[in-house]
């Protein structure tokens, strides 16, 4: 009845087929009330079974314990740039960054407009961010420690995260949050636009510890201010009630037909592995991140020429596999293959990624 490609979108991405499926069911009518879900009051049990719904999924998914707030912002996470010095700074006390991208480096200069004392304790610029920096000194002094958990655009991931001496992390999860299993224990917050790994765009998932709330200053503007939305169940004002929905229904297709975050992992393993073989096992092909520091969600490569990727982009296209082309800012190819994306999906590519090869050797 319809033609779907296969979507390698860095995001907005590739949603489950039987979420997208779930939402055209019930656009109408949903569930009995004879409204859409884009028609229902915010205040309604309808939508407040919805929320918590989604808020309970996301807490078993991670393993979060009571010591958590799961929260639904707007503002995507580049206001969370901005929210998390505002709102987490002490005092006399430094706040240090990783910087591994663009990303990590938005949120530094976010951080330094605020007069913040800002440490850039460990960069992998020299390398044109193509690694994960080693062997860095944590002295216990900082605010808080930020990293990017996975940077979409260089391809490279933080594969375990660091010990931070005990200060908190703060973690911007965009692309790869309910990819694989981690401790959340270390974190004092995390952050997530939904768009890449958890939803649509329009809402961003953080995760806070309820510690952090203590920091938070009093003088802040409400809608800044962590615990507006903590002491409200992210309810103060009308969220953004499509994009929870969605989420809800793609963490209830994460844990009950993937089978939760660790097959999940099983699979995103595999798929990363076929993918990278393919690009390893090529004279045609070559990677452009470290091989020790490489995204399972965004695969990122280069063919022999300019020329040569162009042409491999608009082929792909053609032959039904979208979002290829590479970041405007680096250039060359990248497969982003977050949840959503099936291994069918990364078999087919990885038989088209051969048979151009073949068709196009210099």
């Amino acid at each position: 009845m319809y033609e779907r490609i296969y979507n390698f979108n860095p995001g907005p991405a590739a949603l489950p087929l039987p979420v997208l499926e779930r939402i055209q069911s019930e656009m109408l009518n949903f569930r009995g009330t004879g409204m859409s879900i884009l028609e229902i009051s915010h205040r309604s049990a309808e939508f407040d079974k919805v929320l918590n719904d989604a808020i309970e999924r996301i807490r078993r998914l991670l393993s979060l314990d009571d010591s958590f707030h799961v929260l639904f912002l707007q503002g995507g996470a580049s206001l969370q740039f901005a929210m998390v010095p505002m709102n987490l700074s002490e005092p006399g006390k430094p706040v240090d960054y990783i910087n591994t991208g663009t990303w990590s480096t938005k949120a530094i200069a976010e951080a330094r407009k605020q007069k913040k004392d800002v440490r850039v304790i460990a960069s992998s610029e020299d390398k044109e961010f193509s690694y994960i920096p080693k062997d860095i000194n944590f002295d216990g002094q900082a605010s808080y420690i930020h990293i990017t958990s996975n940077n979409t655009i260089r391809g490279t991931q933080w594969h375990t995260f660091p010990d931070t001496k005990g200060v908190p992390l703060v973690a911007d999860m965009s692309s790869d949050i309910f990819s694989r299993r981690f401790d959340p224990g270390p974190f004092g917050l995390i952050y997530a636009g939904a768009q890449k790994n958890a939803g649509p765009a329009g809402v961003t998932v953080v995760i806070i510890r309820k510690d952090m709330l203590e920091r938070v200053p009093d003088d802040l503007p409400t809608m800044l201010k962590y615990t507006t939305f903590a002491e409200k169940n992210s309810l103060h004002n009308t969220p953004p009630c499509f994009a929870i929905y969605v989420v809800g229904l793609v963490m209830e297709w994460l844990e009950d037909e993937i089978g939760g975050i660790d097959k999940m992992e099983e699979i995103n393993r595999k798929k990363a592995e076929m993918l990278y073989s393919c690009i390893d096992e090529s004279d045609f092909y070559r990677g452009t991140a470290a091989r020790e520091d490489r995204s399972m969600m965004n695969v990122t490569f280069r063919l022999p020429t300019e020329e040569l990727e162009k042409k491999f982009i608009q082929e792909a296209l053609s032959k039904g596999f979208g979002g290829l082309k590479g970041h405007r800012s680096v250039g060359g190819c990248r497969a982003s293959i977050y949840n959503a994306v099936s291994l069918e999906a990364v078999e087919k590519l990885v038989e088209f990624m051969n048979d151009f090869a073949k068709a196009n050797r210099p």
